[in-house]
């Protein structure tokens, strides 16, 4: 996953210029092609966004611990890539990449997204 352009900001300012930086909530959006630098391109049209939960990061990774689960998706589309968000709505995309895994779903189809899937990792 890459850094979204909010998130490389907030960084910056929290390291040289002292702003606090900390997030109590992340949700992850699907997207039907890469979501770009701010999260906002291809966004699916099962645009709900999910929430995550995860352990403590190890060396330098986060790994979540919830599946996350879309019922009854609106329309046949296939989900490649991903947007992780500070709020359910609205809010600062803070990190974006591909799916390790790309899922084609039907309308009315229930798409999961299994615990351990999703990794953040930071080198």
């Amino acid at each position: 996953m890459s850094i979204a352009n909010y998130l490389e900001g907030a960084i910056l300012d929290a390291v040289f210029n002292n702003v606090a930086l900390q997030k109590s909530a992340r949700y992850l959006q699907l997207h039907t092609g890469d979501p770009g630098e701010n999260g906002t391109a291809n966004v699916a049209s099962n645009n709900t966004r999910k929430s995550i939960t995860g352990a403590a990061s190890v060396t330098g990774t986060f790994t979540s611990v919830n599946d996350l689960i879309w019922v009854g998706v609106p329309t046949t589309e296939v989900y490649t890539h991903c947007s992780i968000w500070d709020a359910s709505t609205a809010g600062n995309c803070l990190f974006f990449g591909p799916l390790s895994v790309t899922y084609a779903a039907t309308s009315g189809d229930t798409v999961t997204l299994p615990t351990g899937l999703l990794t953040v990792s930071v080198d």
